[in-house]
């Protein structure tokens, strides 16, 4: 896999905007709870709109991935996203940054992710082979764990020392190097055979293809509410870790550095667990220790015994059990659903994944935003704890999917 040399640049190019995905995923809300004073609302609403783009054109660009290369959609997606990020700092210096602002940013920010994010998980399966992806996948995960190890306390510094949208700027630069580098890769990848079909065809195929599979099927339910679950939680974390708990920026990113060590113990433990217990039994234990997680973020108090380092230290062990749980979640779910799909099948497989698991996640951003702004941050947390305990459950006693090899 080392040996070669686009894949060395790949993997150096996914690990830079690893460390920039870092700093984003903290200066993002940080400008609209501190330099907008964004309310629980309006917090789930930025949230929803990052993840809108996925209902809308997630199964168009399945049929976009399987009709034309992807290496020049994944580097027209990573402009877009640089200069998405750069915009926000630009409207802060003018004075034009507002809420809506930041909605429109997070609006393209999910178009990318939805598109460029499909095309490089195609990418990455036609660079590597099938027979080498849980190896791919664990050195990439090893790089994201020290990204996420670093990278948090890295960008509270800079957040805390340089403002949040010059932290989102430095980021934007990482999205440039990586067109300038991934443009010089020497892989030769194949154009798809022309079909006469109707895209709306294509889509259609696509969707009845996971619907009628018996592995792909159980899992778009389960990541479809995960989802909703998570991205509920996303619309009330930096709230509730910043006027809740009362941490700093860079106490935020202190604690989130504990999430790295979690994911660098996925990528140790993955391979392990996996031979043990197979991908199936790996997603439930994954699974059950986020529900874990969620169950006690809401129970957390603010400076118990009167200590605050006490506060951000069990804020930082939480991180740590979800961030490990999210990467052995995701890790044998994308093999798993990689293995059983043809290439024929393989891009509108993954964008229709994306698209009925996500399509509704905005619903759970504006739920938990509601209910944080009417019965408190602690309540909105907790209603996310109750559902995924039942998910949990429903997964290992109702589904085959925890008896997957």
């Amino acid at each position: 896999m080392l040996e070669s040399a686009d894949f060395r640049r790949y993997w150096l190019v996914t690990t830079l905007n690893d460390f920039g995905a870092q700093i984003t995923t903290l200066a993002m809300p940080l400008c609209a709870v501190l330099l907008l004073h964004a309310s629980a609302a309006e917090m789930g609403t930025l949230s929803a709109m990052q993840a809108l783009p996925f209902a809308l054109f997630g199964l168009p660009s399945g049929v976009l991935l399987d009709r034309y290369r992807r290496l020049p959609i994944l580097l027209a997606s990573k402009a877009t996203f640089g200069l998405a990020l750069a915009s926000v700092p630009l409207a802060w210096w003018l004075g034009w940054l507002s809420m809506p602002w930041m909605y429109v940013v997070g609006f393209l920010m999910g178009t990318v992710n939805v598109v460029g994010g499909s095309a490089e998980q195609v990418f990455v399966v036609h660079l590597v082979g099938r027979e080498r992806m849980t190896d791919a996948q664990s050195k990439i995960a090893a790089s994201d764990s020290v990204s996420r190890l670093l990278g948090p306390g890295l960008g509270g510094i800079l957040i805390q020392v340089l403002s949040a949208p010059v932290a989102l700027l430095l980021d934007a630069l990482t999205f440039f190097y990586a067109i300038f580098s991934l443009r010089r890769m020497g892989v030769t990848e194949a154009k798809p055979e022309p079909t006469g079909q109707h895209p709306l065809k294509d889509m259609a195929e696509g969707l009845k293809y996971v619907w009628q599979h018996e592995v792909l099927r159980p899992l778009a339910w389960m990541a479809g509410i995960w989802h909703i679950l998570f991205y509920g939680y996303l619309a009330l974390s930096v709230i509730f870790a910043t006027r809740v708990l009362g941490l700093s920026p860079g106490q935020i990113g202190v604690a989130q550095m504990l999430g790295g060590v979690g994911v660098l113990a996925s990528s140790i433990l993955l391979k392990p667990l996996t031979r043990k217990l197979g991908a199936g039994g790996v997603i439930v234990g994954a699974l059950a220790s986020m529900a874990l997680v969620w169950t006690l973020m809401p129970l957390l108090p603010r400076d118990p015994f009167g200590s605050h380092a006490l506060t951000v230290v069990a804020y930082g062990a939480l991180v740590f059990i979800f961030d490990c749980g999210v990467m052995l979640f995701f890790m044998p779910y994308v093999t798993m659903r990689q293995r059983v799909t043809p290439d024929a099948f393989l891009g509108r497989m993954i964008s229709t994944m994306r698209f009925v698991t996500v399509a509704t996640a905005p619903v759970g951003a504006f739920l938990a935003g509601a209910v944080g702004e009417q019965f408190g941050v602690r309540t909105g947390l907790a209603c996310i704890a109750v559902v995924a305990i039942a998910l949990t459950v429903w997964v290992v006693g109702f589904t085959s999917i925890r008896r997957q090899p």
